[in-house]
């Protein structure tokens, strides 16, 4: 997206160094799109399209950037039959969106016999960062790029409830005894020991603390610090709201097999009722009304740049 000559003399790398504004937004390519049901689905993909680049512009203009190419590309997908790239955003649907791009790359005959398990350690797609930089760059300018979001409190509560209400043999142990140990007073000797049972209160305390036991993790990273919205210039914006209908059409755009279909089912607690606005507003009364102000100020740029409202 740079004129040619300027694009030879530029190695990879420098194009993603220094000030550095949104490439111009380009159309998509329409041409494999069948039927006319998809209109309303393709009038709000190009408002938030629109949305998000005049955003860019806005809020990057005198930004610096100092992060290294490699690391920008780390969370995005690649599956190369059909020239897509997908950043995964955690608790978002990324089981079931790895699960589709290993059907497209003809490692599954179907999304619907694929377990968990295969889909998340496995080890059967391959990342981004795994090519050298000739390959990332090509790709991220020829491929369609695509990223799927969630309303940022529903996606918070969502990696809450997976990670800390289930039996978990990583996060209880890694976070949950940390979490447990510093922001629980008085805590008995089992859950010290177990990490189990962690308050969401507590879960939040960790996350407004600047100074955390243990580190950030991928299911409550900002989509900011995930898939670089504003450097990356992405083809198509999913919303986990519109879940269906914007990934059906993205398959529709990039010349899917017709049978394929975005699977419906839920990856995992399939009995657990879904984590909507209303249960965020049950988990959201256990904080005091500034906690729930640093949280929304936390995640105050995917609220900006996906255009989500305001709680």
């Amino acid at each position: 997206q740079l004129p040619d000559q300027q694009k030879m003399s530029e190695s990879p790398l420098s194009w993603f160094r220094g000030v550095y504004l949104p490439p111009a937004l380009h159309p998509l390519n329409k041409t494999l799109v069948k039927g006319g049901k998809w209109k309303d689905v393709d009038s709000a993909q190009e408002k938030r399209r629109s949305f998000l680049h005049d955003f860019c512009k806005k809020y990057n203009s005198r930004k610096q950037l100092r992060t290294h190419l490699v690391h920008l590309v780390s969370r995005i997908y690649v599956e190369d039959r059909h020239k897509v790239l997908y950043c995964e955003v955690p608790k978002a649907g990324c089981s079931n969106w790895k699960r589709v791009l290993m059907v497209l790359n003809g490692l599954a005959p179907s999304a619907h016999n694929i377990s968990h398990d295969d889909v998340h350690y496995g080890k059967h797609l391959r990342k981004l960062d795994s090519y050298d930089l000739k390959g990332i760059y090509t790709r991220l300018n020829t491929y369609t790029k695509t990223i799927f979001v969630r309303d940022p409190m529903e996606r918070l509560v969502s990696a809450f409830r997976d990670k800390f209400e289930h039996p978990n043999s990583y996060y209880h142990p890694v976070f949950g005894k940390a979490i447990i140990k510093k922001y629980r007073h008085n805590a008995n000797e089992e859950a010290l020991k177990t990490g189990s049972g962690v308050k969401f209160k507590e879960f939040i305390q960790y996350l407004l603390d600047s100074h955390r036991p243990v580190g950030m993790d991928i299911h409550w990273e900002q989509v900011s610090n995930l898939c670089y919205p504003c450097l990356i210039n992405y083809d198509f914006i999913g919303k986990f709201e519109t879940l269906e209908e914007d990934a059906n059409y993205f398959l529709q755009l990039v010349g899917a097999p017709a049978e394929l279909k975005f699977p419906k089912f839920k990856d995992r607690h399939s009995s657990d009722e879904r984590t909507s606005a209303e249960v965020v507003r049950q988990y959201l009364k256990e904080l005091s009304k500034e906690e729930r102000q640093l949280t929304y100020d936390f995640y105050y740029l995917d609220y900006l740049m996906f255009n989500y409202t305001s709680p």
